[in-house]
Order: structure tokens, then sequence, then C-alpha cells
């Protein structure tokens, strides 16, 4: 079963260009490189919510979330280095309910 992992976080402002090049580096690669990861995908935020971004990533299954995050799976995972750029963070999972 596909499951579908959305990552919230909010940032310090200030280093909003340094974090989006690390982003789309650091924790996109780290996820690429999971085994049984299936897509990442990264947006950006809107002006409503300036400092909030977004990555949503499909696993195959739980257990390839759970190799990836390690025992506490269901909190979020930060790269080593992007701990700095984080005020506030995020986590939630989905599986597909209907398909249209």
């Amino acid at each position: 079963m596909t499951i579908v992992r959305l990552f919230r976080v909010r940032i310090h402002s200030a280093l909003r260009a340094e974090f989006e090049a690390k982003f789309a580096t650091i924790s996109v690669g780290a996820v690429q490189a999971a085994q049984g990861a299936l897509g990442v995908e990264i947006l950006k935020p809107t002006h409503w919510a300036p400092d909030e971004y977004l990555m949503i990533s499909r696993w195959r299954d739980s257990a390839a979330i759970k190799r990836f995050a390690g025992e506490h799976w269901n909190h979020a995972y930060i790269p080593p280095g992007m701990e700095t750029f984080v005020a506030d963070c995020s986590v939630d999972h989905y599986t597909a309910w209907k398909q249209t």
C-alpha cells in the first residue's frame, strides 16, 4: 500500500536563500536515495504563509518510511545540517482512499 508523507516546515525567514538551495539538494537527495521511496516533490510558499514549505513524498509501504526515518518515523526527519533552518515542522501520512 502506497503511503504519502507530507512534511511541512516553517523556516527562519532570514535564512531563506540558503534553506531553499539545501532543501532542494540535501533534503530531496535524502528521500531520493532511500530504499522504497517512489517520488518526491517540494513546494515553495505563497504570500499567505511566506516561510512555510512542503515536501510531498510517496513510499512503497510503511516499512520503507521506517527504514528512512527510523524509530520515530511518525515525526519529522531532519537531515544533518538542516536543523538550523527549522522554526517549526510537522509530518503527516496518508494512504490512497479513492482513485479518480
